[in-house]
């Protein structure tokens, strides 16, 4: 008898020890959530809570209108938001399509041999730091824009009835345009990684499938490997934006920091980002409280980006389980 209660014994023990682990582990997880979210907030909150002067002085005029006049305590934050924008347009743009061709040859076309090599090389340029794109687009990028893509685009798309103003412009080289084109270099290597990694989780048995049917890798990687992976990569495009929408230094170098509206993207502008960066260390009093409620705007901006994406990917999940 007493060798049969003394394993029922332990074995209720261990069971009581696992359980209090088990609890002791979900409160930590449940901690380290709570801790996330709290410092998110108190984040928003407190750049909230430096902007409220100017936000009690211009109210919603804040985020309409393009006036920017530390002299005589006038702001106006349509300019920095719409810099924030294009450029991380134009970076999109440019970067989702060279990003999946880069997927796409190294799942696909590349030698065996050659993707790792290739890949690893394409992933070193998200450890560069920003400042040396910066650079880069400064004394490489914005002699090419000046020389030949400006004098391009003023001639053959700035008569254009509609989109010419978009692309008429000085040749300084400098300006929105030139900062997207620096910004998709920068989010290339995420979103191409991403693309690739989903491309190899397509099963082989329906791409082998698809090419006994007489299929070429175009229409196997647009017909098959892209909708089997299309929420997967949906995220990964975000992702890359919203690391465009916060770039700072490498966007300060080639945007001009210019806070006079314009539609071309030919001509200086700046970005959220850019102008806090630029400023904040010599901003005192309203001025720094104008910059603080910038960051909270750049803020909303990234979380609703975010919020569109997940919507979108639980969109496509529920289109899916059905």
């Amino acid at each position: 008898m007493n060798s049969i209660a003394a394993p029922a014994s332990s074995d209720a023990s261990r069971d009581d020890r696992d359980a209090r682990h088990d609890r002791v582990f979900r409160r930590v997880l449940l901690a380290t959530v709570v801790f996330v979210l709290l410092a998110l907030a108190a984040a928003a909150l407190s750049m909230l809570w430096g902007g409220r002067d100017v936000l009690a002085k211009e109210g919603l005029d804040f985020f309409t209108t393009t006036e920017w006049n530390p002299v005589e305590d006038r702001y106006g934050a349509l300019v920095p938001i719409y810099g924030t924008i294009v450029t991380a347009l134009i970076a999109m743009i440019i970067a989702v399509p060279v990003s999946f061709g880069i997927a796409f040859f190294l799942t696909e076309v590349a030698p065996r041999w050659a993707r790792g090599p290739i890949g690893t090389a394409i992933e070193l340029l998200a450890g560069i730091p920003s400042i040396i794109y910066g650079m880069w687009g400064l004394f490489v990028l914005v002699p090419v824009m000046t020389e030949h893509v400006t004098p391009w685009l003023n001639d053959n798309l700035g008569e254009l009835p509609v989109i010419g103003p978009v692309f008429q412009g000085p040749p300084l080289g400098i300006g929105l345009l030139t900062a997207g084109v620096v910004l998709s270099i920068m989010v290339i290597p995420f979103i191409s990684a991403v693309m690739r990694e989903v491309f190899l989780t397509v099963p082989t048995r329906l791409k082998e499938s698809a090419y006994a049917l007489g299929s070429t890798r175009w229409e196997v990687t647009w017909d098959i490997a892209l909708p089997y992976t299309r929420s997967a990569v949906i995220g990964g495009v975000f992702l890359g934006l919203g690391r465009a929408l916060g770039e700072t230094m490498a966007v300060a170098f080639v945007v001009g920091n210019s806070v006079n509206f314009t539609a071309s993207i030919l001509e200086p502008g700046t970005t959220i980002a850019a102008l806090i960066a630029n400023d904040f260390g010599e901003a005192t009093d309203t001025y720094r409280s104008a910059l603080l409620l910038l960051g909270f705007v750049l803020f909303i901006v990234t979380f609703i980006v975010l919020a569109i994406a997940r919507l979108m990917l639980a969109q496509l999940a529920r289109r899916q389980g059905t």
